[in-house]
């Protein structure tokens, strides 16, 4: 069972995309609060923060794409109204 994303289990729950927003924007808040800290454990991981702003960025564009793959193979999703998977086995 998932505890984020849509399923059978959760039809009100969240694009893969969309999680993975809300997980990048609270990771900018944090940098934002870390970039004027000059000691060299904060600039580390503000870097690291800052390259797992780029890994995330690719995740939601990927996961964009795999929304826009289903829904042209077929259609909108309606697992929110109870609606079966689109693939995979239920």
């Amino acid at each position: 069972m998932t505890h984020f994303l849509v399923s059978e289990e959760r039809p009100d729950g969240h694009k893969l995309e969309e999680v993975l927003r809300i997980v990048r924007k609270d990771v900018l808040i944090r940098c934002t609060k870390i970039t004027d800290d000059t000691r060299p454990e904060a600039q580390h991981v503000l870097a690291n923060n800052v390259k797992i702003l780029g890994l995330l960025s690719e995740a939601i564009a990927l996961g964009e794409d795999s929304t826009r793959v289903l829904d042209k193979a077929f259609g909108p999703s309606q697992a929110a109204k109870g609606g079966p998977p689109r693939i995979g086995t239920e």
